[in-house]
């Protein structure tokens, strides 16, 4: 009896489950990452975070976002089951340059990247882009909202960021679980579309 409430609770995976990818969500620091994978993950998500403090004044710059505290300093990580056969897992990598290193063993396995954007900081996106790239990932875009950021078309989003035309581009905000599900969407439409 004990083991079926446990199955029962969510916690565990349903034994129907055949395939399971590794999704990474990435892009530079305060962009929401952390917030996406608590907002999408149906299991409390393990975080790693830590209270930013004036060691780090020099190298973490809070510009985008002043009234950060804290900062991921390992990974983020959710899951979220799509069907009875499919889950992701999803693990957000942290955002700074320092913690590059990091990003080759979260690489690993990986199937695609949602890239997180700020639309106020795009500049910022270039160096978390080039690690997808540079590691082979596939990735989609997803123009994380802001309150009080003015709103630019995917169109302007794709031409300042010079994007492939097949890479999807998509609004979202990471606060809110729709959003953030349709930017998944989004991404495993075009991993799929990638291998058929």
């Amino acid at each position: 009896m004990g083991s079926r409430l446990a199955l029962d609770d969510g916690v565990y995976l349903r034994n129907s489950v055949q395939t399971a990818a590794k999704i990474l969500v990435v892009g530079h620091f305060a962009v929401g990452k952390t917030t996406f994978i608590g907002t999408m993950s149906e299991i409390p998500p393990l975080r790693t975070e830590e209270v930013m403090t004036q060691a780090g004044a020099g190298i973490d710059d809070p510009k985008g976002a002043p009234d950060k505290t804290t900062t991921t300093v390992a990974m983020d990580f959710g899951r979220l089951t799509l069907s009875e056969k499919l889950v992701l897992y999803l693990f957000g990598t942290p955002g700074q340059q320092r913690f590059v290193q990091v990003w080759e063993d979260m690489t690993r396995g990986a199937l695609g990247a949602l890239v997180l954007v700020d639309p106020q900081r795009l500049d910022e996106s270039f160096p978390v882009m080039d690690l997808v790239e540079h590691y082979g990932i596939p990735y989609a875009i997803a123009v994380n909202r802001f309150d009080g950021t003015p709103s630019h078309s995917l169109d302007e989003i794709r031409e300042a960021l010079d994007l492939l035309p097949e890479t999807p581009v998509v609004h979202c905000d990471a606060r809110d679980q729709r959003s953030s599900a349709d930017s998944l969407i989004a991404l495993v439409r075009y991993l799929q579309s990638r291998v058929n």
